[in-house]
């Protein structure tokens, strides 16, 4: 079979490295970004530049959606410059950004009136990993659609998993970025507090990385920034809204990633023993 044209809108961190892996695979790639210096990064990337949303869905057939909230989802999708307006039937899209739940779904039904497959596709193990081609995949969607998309991710991703309907690659992705966020919103109290006994905090580290108080967070802790921490729990507390139950500790970490962010780029507790600040 012939290889799928790709566009990708929001050729970012992510979607760059994305994209240099799609070029290495053989991939022609049309790529859109409102930020004329992302987007030239693209282009020089081997990315062919576009004007407009529109334009990168009237030249591919699997179009990747990249871009950093959810408002900026939709209006590189829907209205008369976006995507879907060029699209033909049988192409397919896939939001590997994070959302909430009920977004991608109406996504989703706007593409089925389209005859566009959809996949909800949020991405898991971050930049490092992107750069590495071993990102992790969570995706929400028909056994088709995911086996449709499984040559293009197959060259950034190291695994995909399917999680269900569409929605569920959300929930999935949510849930593991909810359980980071506890976890390094914890290191930030449990490392103040050992500090204050005078412990070493990086031998208390290699311990603790060997028993139960282990967590990707931990070992991780050098690379790890809250940069996106807020948003991620703001997609929880939707959820949690339409679920119209209490979950106190995430409303609990939602509060306190307020102040991670500050806290781990200016003065976090210095588990590794190589302070510096995050960038």
């Amino acid at each position: 079979m012939a290889q799928d044209r790709v566009g990708i809108i929001g050729p970012g961190r992510m979607g760059l490295a994305m994209l240099k892996h799609l070029k290495r695979h053989g991939f022609d790639v049309s790529v859109y970004d409102v930020n004329d210096g992302q987007l030239a990064k693209a282009v020089e990337a081997g990315g062919i530049g576009t004007n407009s949303p529109r334009e990168v869905g009237e030249n591919s057939d699997y179009v990747i959606v990249g871009v950093g909230f959810e408002p900026e989802v939709y209006a590189c999708l829907t209205g008369d410059d976006g995507a879907l307006a060029s699209m033909a039937p049988g192409s397919a899209i896939a939001v590997c950004s994070t959302a909430s739940v009920s977004g991608v779904q109406e996504l989703a039904r706007l593409c089925e009136d389209r005859g566009i497959g959809f996949l909800d596709a949020p991405i898991a193990r971050g930049r490092w990993a992107a750069d590495e081609g071993t990102l992790l995949a969570l995706v929400g969607g028909t056994a088709e659609v995911v086996e449709r998309s499984r040559p293009v991710f197959g060259t950034f991703c190291s695994n995909i998993e399917h999680m269900g309907d569409v929605g569920h690659g959300q929930v999935a992705k949510m849930m593991n970025n909810y359980l980071l966020w506890v976890n390094g919103c914890a290191l930030i109290e449990a490392g103040r507090l050992a500090e204050s006994t005078g412990i070493d905090l990086p031998k208390l580290r290699n311990a603790l990385m060997m028993s139960s108080g282990d967590s990707a967070a931990l070992r991780d802790w050098d690379r790890m920034t809250f940069t996106w921490a807020l948003k991620d729990m703001q997609m929880m507390e939707k959820l949690m809204d339409r679920e119209n139950r209490a979950f106190p500790l995430a409303g609990l970490i939602k509060e306190l990633v307020k102040d991670g962010r500050t806290i781990k780029a200016t003065n976090p507790p210095d588990w590794s023993g190589e302070a510096r600040v995050a960038k």
